[in-house]
């Protein structure tokens, strides 16, 4: 009777666990076929008859990038750690964005007094490593960041201050960003819209497009990966599409969660700005985010359990949003604890040391979603394979060449 019970007891746990760990995972129902739909391709390789061919990725062409410190080109940071941060970056990061030093109050503090040379050292590093960077931000109408010299002007002074501001920037570094939020955070403030009327927007557009006619603009906002601030973000989008403005993409920031997020909420959110039939970048990922205890109560330190549920929520952020066509990218807001606003949400320690979640963003991005694969040419001399959307190397018989598999084109052939 008693071993009865006991077996019974644990069949019941067992099965409670099965049923929680499937709902905790109903994300994941079809989420595979889905990256694979949309995030691999055909790579054809012609060659002779019994030629052995080997595939290997070199790197992705979605955007798993992060934010750069100033740290990083203003002299600040110690050599030893220079070092470190600029390997590990090149190891984990195809893609970067300036965390502060585009920013108006970063480069002219004072007015009339223009410092060029952070982002210059920035923009010649990821230049010098083929590393797209983002420009934010042009613009952040958020009264609270706006310099007192710039809330002092007149109208007349402002709308000409925007002006040049935007058309110097924008010249000054034409070509060379991959795209620029425009206006930071319009949603949650914008003394220029309050001060110079609902066409300020088109304007400041209008003006970065004078010193750059191909600049990429896009929004960057926050609180609407949870929902929370998803429907003002709509019909935002939708007030600025009607003007005219030519935004060329939408920028999703990812940290206003707590210790875990919403699944469902995320899913949703990337729906709905989905239709807008625009790139989305994930711009600025952390996890813990700016909810959580982590980040209210400046804690500096986790247990192992907290690390691993940590790395758990990472990669299941990142499963979502690389399984959603509309999503281009994910930018984490810092990856090293003495270079990141919420330390704890770093993939290296102060000390430079892993994380869990290093080694689960790294088993992520560059096992699971990295093709690396061998194999015999047919009768027909074909090699046929497919991969993550990407650059490739090919070799066959001791011969090597790159090969692009982009998204665009769905496949791609290369003839040895």
């Amino acid at each position: 009777m008693y071993a009865t019970k006991g077996i019974l007891k644990l069949f019941l746990a067992a099965l409670i666990g099965i049923v929680s760990s499937a709902n905790a995972n109903a994300q994941y129902v079809g989420i595979n076929d889905s990256i694979a739909k949309y995030r691999m391709g055909k790579l054809i390789v012609k060659a002779n008859p019994g030629d052995q061919v080997q595939v290997e990725q070199l790197r992705h062409e979605f955007w798993f990038g992060c934010a750069i410190a100033n740290s990083m080109a203003d002299g600040s940071m110690k050599e030893s750690d220079l070092v470190q941060y600029k390997e590990k970056f090149l190891q984990n990061f195809n893609s970067a964005v300036t965390e502060n030093a585009v920013k108006w109050p970063s480069m002219e503090r004072e007015k009339g007094k223009v410092n060029y040379a952070i982002v210059d050292g920035i923009l010649k590093w990821t230049e010098e490593n083929n590393i797209p960077l983002r420009a934010h931000n042009l613009f952040w109408g958020v009264p609270k960041w706006v310099q007192p010299w710039v809330k002092n002007l007149s109208n007349d002074e402002l709308r000409q201050t925007l002006q040049h501001r935007a058309e110097t920037v924008t010249a000054h570094y034409k070509g060379r960003f991959a795209e620029y939020d425009l206006n930071n955070e319009m949603i949650h403030g914008n003394i220029y819209e309050d001060r110079l009327g609902p066409d300020i927007t088109k304007d400041m557009a209008t003006w970065a497009h004078n010193g750059d006619p191909d600049a990429k603009l896009y929004l960057n906002d926050y609180d609407v990966l949870t929902g929370v601030m998803l429907p003002q973000y709509m019909a935002h989008i939708r007030k600025l599409l009607a003007q005219g403005v030519p935004i060329a993409g939408i920028g999703a920031q990812g940290h206003l969660h707590a210790e875990t997020f919403d699944r469902k909420a995320l899913m949703d959110a990337l729906d709905s700005l989905a239709i807008f039939k625009l790139p989305i970048r994930i711009t600025e990922f952390n996890v813990p985010g700016q909810r959580s205890k982590y980040y209210l109560e400046r804690m500096t330190t986790m247990t192992a359990a907290e690390e691993e549920v940590k790395a758990r929520e990472l990669v299941d952020y990142y499963r979502i949003c690389f399984a959603h066509p509309a999503v281009e990218g994910i930018i984490m807001w810092g990856f090293w604890a003495g270079a990141n606003w919420i330390p704890v949400s770093s993939m290296y320690n102060r000390d430079w040391s892993l994380t869990p979640t290093a080694n689960a963003y790294r088993d992520l991005i560059f096992k699971e979603w990295w093709t690396n694969t061998s194999g015999i040419a047919g009768s027909d001399g074909t090699f046929t394979t497919t991969g993550y959307y990407g650059i490739y190397k090919v070799t066959v018989n001791g011969v090597s060449k790159e090969v692009e598999l982009d998204s665009n084109r769905g496949k791609a052939e290369l003839i040895f």
